[in-house]
């Protein structure tokens, strides 16, 4: 019995692929940048002249979501509706975009957490900016391990539409 291996449902995970990335990340971002911005909010009443150092976090929180843009820009562009899209290059999009994404959100999560106790701990003691910086660096570049596998991921798709025996 032969198989077509691009089904017309296989744009449905690509499509799952752009949305994880996107809206996960996004999330860990926003947690990040919510919780590291209490940390703010908190430190600047004490130490107003630290606010434009302690917002290092709340940027950090931001680039993750950028991660996730990059990964649907780039799986978006790889799809279209007049060319063949095969199963296995849904499953490597899927792939790729939950990668970015789950990354994203463990990454935000520790940004955010991070980032609200070295601010406020910034603010009580002013030696701890460059351990704030080093510990929130480490955070960062969970989320780009993820970026970096789906890019991997994405190189390896391929849209040959076989009849497979």
């Amino acid at each position: 019995m032969a198989t077509i291996a691009c089904p017309v449902f296989a744009p449905f995970f690509g499509f799952g692929g752009v949305a994880a990335a996107m809206i996960i990340s996004s999330i860990g971002a926003a947690y990040g940048t919510a919780k590291a911005g209490i940390g703010i909010a908190g430190a600047g009443t004490f130490r107003p002249e630290l606010i434009m150092k302690s917002l290092l976090p709340v940027v950090m929180a931001g680039i993750i979501a950028v991660y996730g843009l990059v990964m649907a820009v780039l799986i978006t562009g790889s799809m279209s509706p007049n060319s063949d899209y095969s199963l296995f290059t849904g499953f490597l999009h899927m792939g790729s975009g939950l990668g970015v994404g789950l990354s994203g959100l463990a990454a935000g999560y520790t940004i955010g957490i991070v980032g609200d106790a070295c601010v406020r701990a910034h603010a009580q003691q002013t030696k701890l900016f460059v351990t704030m910086v080093l510990i929130l660096i480490f955070a960062e570049v969970l989320g780009l391990y993820g970026l970096i596998v789906g890019l991997i991921l994405n190189t390896k798709a391929d849209n040959n539409c076989q009849l497979y025996n």
